[in-house]
């Protein structure tokens, strides 16, 4: 497939795949943000937001880019922030963050600084609790990153966002992104690429083992007029996501590997790489507050690329509430499973760890599968027991009860998908 490249100079086109793309990234910098400043004790928190491909900052159509959604959002968040402290009588937060704004073209570049420089000025005389500093660079990315390197370790950051929004495939390596979030203890990374560019690297990369990945869609070498007959398919879904995965899953401990849901196909892939499970979790949620903007096929429950395609096991999940309800119901046999693998008791933050990276299921629907499942019991540091599902803690113990309804005692290697019956 050709790289699309958009022509600023002369306003660029707003693709529905962008659009859809950019309601995500917006809502989630919001709540980013809310989460990360909740201690009661905060008086400052510090960050850092790398857009690696960040272009001239608004589309033929008026609508603001990235650059432009990340300021709107830091700004809305921290007066959001600090309005809700207010009400609880904490003091107020204050928010530094470090904008680095790279793009190839230098067309895009100055006119990205005449969109910025504005709202820059307006967030200082508005919102004076939120300190920006914006950075701007014009080389093509991976030539930029050593500069961006530089930039966050003067300032000691250890919270960082990366948006490498990228046309194909190509212009980001692996090692890249393996190098960010090895390299800040706090690092996410929202990754976008073309499917046919990454699979055509692989082709050449790693030919035996796509050629076997492909197997069952009924493909042996790669060819744009089969792809595109096929890329409306759910099982050429399931399939891509699970090549997706295979591909970036040693990058980072949570790797969501879930397409970009566009009339056209999935062709269009968004992966948000994290560090710490309250980020995947984060993450989730937000694409169920975003029904059918990203798409999944597999297993609603744990273990979500386990299906297995000639049994039919897979259905696809876009995040809405039959999904929802399809997860929960997997989730009822799933989560008993993992505790008793676990020796019948798991620390709530452990178990956390484990499922993140392998569940689409939205945290409320988690935490009321395990409240609701007659086999197990939330145990309290203190030793009582937890009835409601929104109280569950992360210093909480799950646990399988003595005198359990059906849940097996000795599992069934051979056994997948939900409990046994």
């Amino acid at each position: 497939m050709v790289e699309k490249r958009y022509e600023w100079a002369d306003g660029a086109k707003l693709e529905e795949h962008s659009r859809r793309k950019h309601k995500i990234l917006r809502e989630y910098v919001f709540d980013y943000l809310t989460v990360r400043c909740r201690l009661p004790q905060q008086e400052r928190f510090r960050l850092a937001i790398v857009d690696g491909f960040a272009g001239g900052g608004r589309y033929q159509c008026g609508s603001p880019g990235s650059p432009l959604i990340f300021i709107e959002e830091l700004k809305r968040a921290v007066e959001a922030v600090n309005t809700q402290r207010a009400v609880q009588g904490l003091g107020a937060v204050e928010v530094e963050c470090l904008l680095v704004f790279n793009d190839a073209n230098r067309v895009a570049i100055e006119l990205l600084k005449t969109h910025v420089a504005p709202m820059q000025a307006e967030s200082s005389q508005t919102c004076p609790k939120l300190h920006l500093r914006v950075e701007y660079l014009n080389e093509f990315f991976e030539v930029a990153y050593h500069d961006i390197k530089r930039l966050l370790e003067q300032g000691r950051y250890r919270s960082v966002i990366f948006n490498l929004d990228q046309c194909g495939h190509s212009h980001v390596e692996r090692n890249t992104i393996l190098d960010i979030m090895h390299s800040y203890p706090a690092a996410e990374v929202f990754y976008t690429f073309v499917i046919s560019s990454l699979l055509a690297f692989l082709q050449k990369d790693q030919p035996d083992r796509l050629r076997a990945q492909l197997d069952h869609v009924g493909l042996t070498t790669i060819d744009v007029q089969a792809l595109d007959s096929l890329m409306s398919q759910k099982d050429w879904l399931g399939t891509a996501e699970k090549i997706v995965f295979d591909a970036f899953r040693l990058c980072a401990p949570y790797v969501s590997p879930f397409s970009i849901n566009n009339p056209e196909g999935w062709r269009y892939w968004l992966i948000h790489f994290a560090n710490a499970y309250r980020a995947r979790q984060v993450y989730n949620n937000i694409l169920h507050d975003n029904a059918s903007l990203q798409a999944h096929f597999g297993r609603s429950g744990l273990n979500m690329l386990s299906y297995d395609p000639t049994h039919d096991e897979g259905m696809l999940y876009l995040f809405d509430i039959s999904g929802r309800a399809s997860a929960k119901n997997q989730l009822l046999g799933d989560i008993p499973r993992l505790i008793t693998e676990s020796g019948n008791a798991m620390p709530v933050m452990d178990f956390y760890e484990s499922i993140y990276n392998i569940t689409p299921a939205h945290a409320d629907d988690v935490h009321a599968a395990i409240i609701e499942n007659p086999d197990l019991e939330v145990i309290t540091p203190a030793g009582g027991e937890r009835r409601k599902a929104n109280t569950i803690g992360v210093d909480d113990v799950i646990k399988i009860k003595k005198q359990i309804s059906f849940f097996p005692m000795f599992l069934n290697a051979g056994m997948k998908g939900g409990a046994k019956k």
